[in-house]
């Protein structure tokens, strides 16, 4: 095991810009998993590196329960110079926390095809310029859960591989297969002419979210926290579906509409 103790280290500085720069996480190809759990449960052949601070790594040991065990299994398969140890300075250094865990893995990414979403009886969330990480983060996380086979986000999300929504996907990020697309509208009329209905979330729209058929190959479109889903995503969807509301509540979150609508998607597909 490597031991770095300054920060003028160029693997620590490196290291450091993945948790700032989304340019240098695409130009190498990697991103950044932080937080012991997430580490540990990270695809051990995505591992390019794990770096582990002084006083983490003593309390592992300490500890000597499950999750040292995870950790030595983890590390055990991954060759000597993957697994880094630094003192506590130098890893508030690469940490993107205020109060770091003291351990943290950079990953590599993975390259995923349309395809990868579409196959099968697909069930797509179409996001299109959601700002919050913590929201595309939980969209992730709840995709996962609700069996969503794959996310299309515009290029106005927010970066999906950002370490805030690494954090929020709990470990989602690693399976959900996503692509970004450039040209969101276009996208959408092409998945409607291989056969996928394309719900667009709106409150104008003339379908109640449980009266709709999602049983079939569907994609549900859902826009930006504060505008919504644009006229040219809107006009390229086929069908479109709205969730009531009670009360004065004008709109709902986006993560939280996603997953209602997921969740009903997953209901309709049990009883088939």
């Amino acid at each position: 095991m490597q031991f770095i103790s300054s920060t003028s280290n160029d693997k620590i500085k490196r290291t450091a810009l993945y948790s700032q720069k989304a340019s240098a996480r695409k130009e190498d190809g990697v991103f950044i998993a932080e937080g012991t759990k997430l580490v540990i449960e990270s695809p051990g052949e995505m591992v390019r590196e794990i770096f582990i601070s002084e006083s983490c790594l003593a309390e592992l040991e300490s500890q000597k329960g499950d999750l040292h065990d995870k950790f030595k299994a983890l590390a055990a398969d991954l060759p000597e110079d993957a697994l880094i140890k630094v003192s506590d300075h130098v890893f508030e250094k690469i940490s993107s926390q205020k109060s770091p865990q003291g351990m943290l893995a950079v990953i590599r990414t993975l390259s995923y095809k349309k395809e990868d979403i579409t196959k099968g009886n697909a069930l797509i969330l179409i996001l299109e310029d959601i700002q919050d990480p913590g929201n595309v983060g939980t969209i992730f996380r709840t995709a996962e859960a609700a069996g969503v086979t794959g996310i299309l986000l515009s290029e106005g999300c927010a970066d999906p591989l950002s370490p805030k929504v690494v954090r929020s996907s709990m470990g989602a990020i690693f399976r959900m297969p996503f692509v970004i697309t450039p040209d969101l509208p276009g996208e959408v009329e092409a998945l409607e002419k291989e056969g996928i209905a394309c719900y667009a979330a709106r409150l104008d729209a003339a379908s109640e979210y449980d009266k709709c058929n999602l049983t079939a190959p569907s994609a549900l479109l859902i826009g930006n926290e504060g505008n919504g889903l644009s006229r040219e995503v809107t006009a390229a969807a086929s069908k479109g579906i709205f969730i009531p509301m009670s009360g004065k509540t004008e709109s709902l979150n986006a993560a939280v509409s996603a997953s209602i609508l997921s969740y009903e998607a997953a209901r309709q597909r049990r009883n088939v």
